[in-house]
């Protein structure tokens, strides 16, 4: 159930206020430091991925088949771990809470039941007024 115009101008007013008194807070909730976590992560398996094909081409002309072979590894890990990194990241308007302590982020399902839950109370206290 969509919110009301009113409902909807309360929200962006908490949404100032949280960001008045507890920026970092807020900043967190958003999502932003997930998002800068998960671009660094990408640019460093780009990295990788360029000191891989470094290891690859270097080793061939040298008769290091082994080099060349421990660049092609290194290769295919960092891109996994890249492509692992760029699906697990959150879209930009989307806010989503830091990865938990064992890694890995919160289901969104979670943070919509935590939506849900507010918008419920909210209703509530608009039926009990009276509104």
């Amino acid at each position: 159930m969509p919110l009301s115009d009113h409902e909807q101008r309360m929200l962006e007013q908490m949404e100032r206020a949280l960001y008045a008194e507890d920026p970092k807070f807020a900043t967190t909730l958003e999502g932003s430091e997930l998002r800068t976590y998960t671009r660094k992560r990408v640019y460093q398996s780009v990295a990788g991925f360029l000191l891989g094909i470094a290891l690859l081409m270097v080793g061939l002309p040298v008769g290091q088949e082994w080099l060349s072979v421990v660049g092609f590894l290194i290769m295919l890990g960092c891109a996994a771990i890249g492509v692992t990194a760029w699906r697990r990241s959150p879209p930009p308007g989307e806010g989503q809470a830091r990865p938990a302590a064992g890694g890995r982020a919160r289901p969104q399902k979670q943070r919509r039941s935590m939506m849900n839950r507010i918008e419920q109370r909210w209703q509530r206290r608009r039926d009990e007024r009276g509104d």
